[in-house]
């Protein structure tokens, strides 16, 4: 087996496109899972915090890091990527990458202490941050024709796929075994993943010469804005955004940072991140596309999990089979895309999906506190359906409008804009949840001011029924008070969900405004995938 691997391992870096199509799928299908696990353990986690918390005798403030930091590490190698890939090669780029992430993993397992499980899961994003990007040049870069249509269409249900298993996923492993297993279940898969790729992925030769002439102060500016910015928008929501000092210097750090990056992009004799494909505007509308789609598709996965598990009180199991619902959708919607692509304008393949994506934000913005997984089923299909027609022309008419040497640093810009959608989003979903809630909250007070004897009358009632609990009046009427403020908790929280979902729906109508502009460059050079390799 091992002779044959190695015999797909020949060297055909000169001209990948003429790759026998085994080999270009066994490489696209090493990388794909590659980028599988790093997507899917950034939510892992998720679901289990109070498990790591207790194990590692964490504080509430300290346990969020240990997904911040792993978000933060990423954000800074998805742009490197593009630059790291040309100087060491995609092939020992992505083995050391897959490597040192199996390698992190198991130190997360084997953490003493918040602090070192934060230092291994920062370690942790920032090698799988390399992976997703590589995985979308190099699928644009060795196939061509037919074959090219599914690849973001695949790519883009892993994308979704993998985040939305992960909370469910992990919940099952911690509740079987151990919250340890959370990273150890990365070590065989790693593994695997490592040589593999060491032995066929084979794309592009390497040089070396340009990690001697890295620009430091370029990828400094950039990994202090990026992580700056990640920083604000992932604790922004709990502390009052620029109220907070340590927010407020964040913001100013990554604001000088963010202006030196620019300065060093556009007048370094050798950039980190090439910003010339935004030259080509078919190119800059589809990263704001992709930051729309980003918004869009972690908030709402991101919301109804949190609704689930708020409102209805659903466990880890039942929110995962209830949110699962987008992902069995989406691998039917991959086919129907990659064959629209091919036969249709992608500007009419993205405008349904808009359309159908806001449809189902809007559904959604019509839930109840008692909406389960039938009321949910309807507007998760849709939704489901609707993600494949905006990701899949997005990323072919950005990354197919440019050349193949820009095409390792389009893949990072493209998903970077949409890693900071998704970052964006979130950051403000969860502002607004706490806004809106309050202010609903407030209504009904409001209004139960002003039916006061109505409100008295069923205080009275509820306190009346507390008292087959409690012989005691006094305490049966708080009771019935704290469940009456449980009740229009429940209700207002509910409202602002509503408000949420209602607000991302008008958003994706608004993208619509920008499909006309997205005309092919009839300068554009030749499809990558049909040219030399980079």
């Amino acid at each position: 087996m091992f002779a044959r691997l190695k015999a797909l391992g020949q060297d055909w870096s000169d001209n990948p496109a003429d790759m026998p199509t085994s080999r270009k799928f066994l490489i696209f299908w090493v990388m794909a899972f590659g980028q599988f696990m790093a997507l899917f353990d950034i939510q892992i986690v998720s679901a289990s915090l109070n498990d790591v918390q207790a194990g590692l005798a964490a504080g509430p403030d300290e346990i969020s890091w240990v997904q911040t930091a792993y978000l933060m590490a990423e954000l800074i190698m998805i742009p490197l990527s593009g630059y790291l890939s040309q100087a060491m090669s995609t092939r020992w780029l992505f083995s050391m990458s897959a490597g040192f992430f199996t390698l992190s993993s198991l130190l997360c397992g084997f953490s003493w202490n918040i602090e070192s499980m934060i230092a291994f899961r920062a370690i942790q994003g920032f090698t799988g941050g390399a992976m997703v990007p590589l995985v979308f040049a190099t699928g644009f870069t060795i196939f061509k024709g037919k074959q090219l249509a599914i690849i973001p269409a695949i790519l883009g249900m892993v994308g979704v796929v993998a985040p939305t298993l992960g909370p469910t996923v992990g919940g099952l492993i911690t509740q079987g075994m151990d919250w340890r297993w959370l990273f150890f279940v990365n070590i065989v898969p790693g593994i695997i993943v490592t040589v593999l790729s060491t032995i066929v992925v084979r794309v592009n030769r390497p040089n070396f010469g340009l990690l001697r002439r890295i620009d430091w102060s370029h990828f400094a500016a950039m990994a202090i804005a990026l992580a700056g910015l990640q920083f604000i928008l992932e604790e922004g929501p709990k502390k009052e955004w620029f109220g907070d000092e340590h927010i407020a210097l964040a913001g100013w750090f990554s604001l000088v940072a963010a202006a030196l990056f620019f300065q060093r992009s556009f007048f370094s004799d050798n950039p980190i991140v090439k910003l010339s494909p935004f030259r080509r505007p078919i190119f800059a509308f589809s990263c704001v596309f992709s930051f729309v789609i980003g918004y869009g598709m972690y908030a709402s996965i991101y919301l109804l999990p949190v609704y689930l598990g708020r409102i209805r009180g659903f466990d880890s199991l039942e929110i995962g089979t209830t949110v699962f619902v987008v992902g069995l959708a989406q691998i039917f919607s991959t086919i129907i895309s990659a064959k629209l692509v091919e036969r249709v304008d992608p500007r009419f393949v993205i405008t349904a999906g808009l359309l159908l994506f806001a449809w189902s934000l809007w559904l959604t913005s019509e839930m109840s506190s008692q909406w389960g997984f039938w009321e949910l089923a309807f507007p998760q299909i849709i939704r489901g359906l609707s993600l494949m027609l905006c990701i899949v022309p997005t990323i072919r008419m950005g990354l197919g409008s440019v050349t193949p040497q820009e095409l390792p640093f389009a893949s990072g810009l493209i998903n970077l804009t949409r890693n900071l959608g998704g970052a964006v989003g979130i950051a403000v979903m969860n502002t607004q949840l706490q806004d809106h809630a309050r202010i609903a909250a407030l209504r009904f007070g409001e209004a139960m001011g002003h039916q006061s004897a109505n409100t008295a009358q069923a205080v009275g009632e509820l306190a009346q029924r507390m008292s087959a609990i409690t012989p005691d009046p006094a305490y049966a009427l708080l009771l019935a008070q704290g469940y009456l403020a449980r009740l229009v908790g429940r209700e207002s929280l509910t409202i602002a969900f509503d408000d949420a979902f209602r607000l991302m729906a008008w958003m994706f109508l608004a993208a619509l405004v920008m499909v006309p502009f997205c005309r092919p460059d009839k300068n554009a050079p030749a499809p990558p995938p049909d040219a030399a390799a980079h």
